[in-house]
């Protein structure tokens, strides 16, 4: 098995994916943190899929659809913030209507533009096989982003992930922090969408936190658990899908699903085993 794992790594196109699948688990790890706390999950997915409409703009205007998905989700995430914060309408309902438009915009982009689009899958559905060292530039990049404004922000979002009301108390500009949640929020869903596609951005952002969560409390710790798993995911899902001849994106989802499921009943198990130590100490007492 160590030889085949080796073998495999000979290949070019496995090393730029094991670097992809790294690199997309620290960003998830550490927005995924403040997702998964702030409980903002849906607004995230809203963002991921109207980034749609950037990729099929580089498809008419003939230009990266990476870049094209990296101003959209941008614009959509700021576009989302403002009117979620301004309208008294349902946020879900504003959320799910620019979600749609977004999506709706991408198609008639594609339909428009001219030429056979034969990587047009891979951004709904991932290909992590096929990331190019370009696009490996573009996550570094992204990533580095992402670590400096959490660390130049990081009380700040801290106060807004937990109590709003008491972030404002303290002075702490919510809406502007927010709007910089949600603008690394866009920038991480452009790095996960080559390695699990749009359709399944939400999960593998959620799902390592989600697990982090159930056994961690400190934000930093969740961070650090939350990469480490991720990577995790990542790598032996795509082993998996190399050695099975399955599709790579869904293979790293299913295995953090499942390991999501685990991580629930043994902390089902875990609270089981407490309460009855309990029980038993106090009968003994008695």
């Amino acid at each position: 098995m160590i030889n085949a794992v080796i073998e495999v790594l000979q290949y070019g196109f496995m090393r730029n994916a094991l670097m992809a699948g790294v690199l997309v688990s620290i960003a998830c790890g550490v927005i995924g943190t403040y997702v998964v706390i702030k409980r903002i999950v849906f607004i995230s997915g809203g963002i991921a899929h109207a980034a749609y409409g950037g990729i099929g703009m580089g498809y008419f205007f003939n230009f990266s659809p990476v870049i094209g998905a990296i101003f959209f989700s941008l614009a959509s995430a700021f576009g989302m913030g403002m009117v979620q914060r301004k309208t008294r309408q349902r946020a879900d309902t504003i959320i799910g209507v620019m979600w749609a438009i977004g999506m709706a915009i991408g198609i008639i982009f594609i339909d428009k533009s001219e030429g056979y689009k034969a990587d047009l899958m891979s951004y709904l559905f991932g290909s992590i096989l096929t990331v190019p060292s370009s696009d490996l530039i573009i996550m570094l990049v992204l990533n580095l982003i992402i670590i400096v404004l959490v660390g130049m922000f990081y009380k700040e979002l801290q106060a807004i992930s937990f109590d709003e009301t008491f972030a404002s108390v303290e002075n702490v500009p919510v809406n502007t922090i927010y709007m910089i949640l949600l603008a690394m929020i866009a920038l991480t869903v452009v790095m996960l969408m080559r390695v699990v596609g749009l359709i399944m951005v939400i999960a593998l952002l959620t799902i390592p936190s989600a697990i982090s969560a159930l056994f961690v409390k400190d934000i930093k710790k969740m961070m650090v658990l939350s990469s480490v798993l991720g990577v995790l995911f990542t790598t032996s899902g795509l082993f998996l899908s190399y050695f099975w001849n399955l599709t790579s994106g869904a293979t790293i989802i299913l295995v953090s699903g499942v390991a999501y499921l685990l991580a629930l009943g043994l902390r089902s198990m875990v609270r089981m085993s407490a309460r009855d130590k309990m029980e038993s100490s106090a009968v003994n007492a008695a």
